[in-house]
């Protein structure tokens, strides 16, 4: 059994990030870059797979990026994974992530070895739009389970069952391989790559190809279009109301009135 695992480069959640003046993205100058949370909840899952189960021979990294996203896969392979893949050509970088899905479906399909599971994070933190998984699994004609809690891989490594949340509940699900799973946060606890084994991720082997190597369909990248990023509107002052409560309470029925203009 083989598990790719498709991991993406963003610009760290605590960082503090600036819209460039044409609001076409963000200013990624001196921000640190980091695996994205989600994308190493499937990593995470698909190495512990591989430490528990003997039928798991390989578990693979992938993402699509410039030269810098090669660091996202050394932290992947650190994690576990024991070979990558570097999908690495400007001309192939997108917003849109529909373009990008189909892209990476391109590159597995690519691999002639074939994969039984794929695994992504349920969504990225810089886009946020959670359709890599949900499109990818389109691309290849394969079924697709999101935002999963936990999962249960049979022990004939044929079939599976999935769990995750739904409103005030939770579902079920069952299916066969293969499969592309997304993951959402709470299924395993991402490890923490020790020195020794980022030194030992730099000699596991990593492919890199380009859009040479690729068929791409360069129709699906109109297919969206992104239009501009723009910072959050500033958040007004805040307005303290002192005295007694009978005072406040009116006070803050006028200003609601008056200024807000709500009641």
């Amino acid at each position: 059994m083989r598990i790719l695992c498709v991991v993406k480069q963003v610009p760290d959640s605590n960082a503090p990030l600036k819209v460039l003046p044409d609001g076409s993205g963000i200013d990624q100058a001196g921000v640190k870059l980091v695996v994205d949370p989600f994308d190493e909840f499937g990593v995470e899952l698909a190495v512990q797979l591989k430490e528990k189960r003997s039928d798991v021979n390989e578990v693979v990294a992938l993402t699509l990026g410039p030269d810098k996203a090669s660091e996202a896969l050394r932290i992947a392979l650190a994690m576990g994974a024991d070979s990558a893949i570097h999908i690495n050509d400007d001309a192939l970088l997108s917003q849109n992530e529909l373009f990008a899905a189909s892209v990476i479906a391109e590159a597995v399909k690519k691999d002639e070895s074939g994969f039984d599971l794929i695994m992504c994070g349920k969504n990225n933190i810089d886009l946020d739009s959670g359709a890599i998984g949900p499109a990818l699994a389109e691309f290849l004609d394969l079924p697709h389970v999101g935002a999963l809690q936990g999962f249960d891989l049979a022990d004939d490594g044929q079939t599976f069952t999935a769990r995750r949340r739904i409103e005030g509940a939770e579902e079920v699900v069952e299916g066969s391989l293969p499969a592309v799973l997304t993951i959402d946060k709470g299924l395993v606890e991402p490890r923490y790559p020790s020195l020794p084994n980022l030194m030992k991720a730099k000699k596991k082997p990593v492919t890199t190809w380009t859009a040479s190597d690729l068929t791409v369909d360069e129709t699906l990248r109109t297919s969206m279009s992104f239009e501009s990023v723009s910072p959050p509107a500033a958040r007004a002052d805040c307005k303290l109301i002192e005295g007694e409560p009978e005072e406040m309470a009116k006070e803050l029925v006028r200003l609601l009135r008056e200024e807000a203009k709500v009641i």
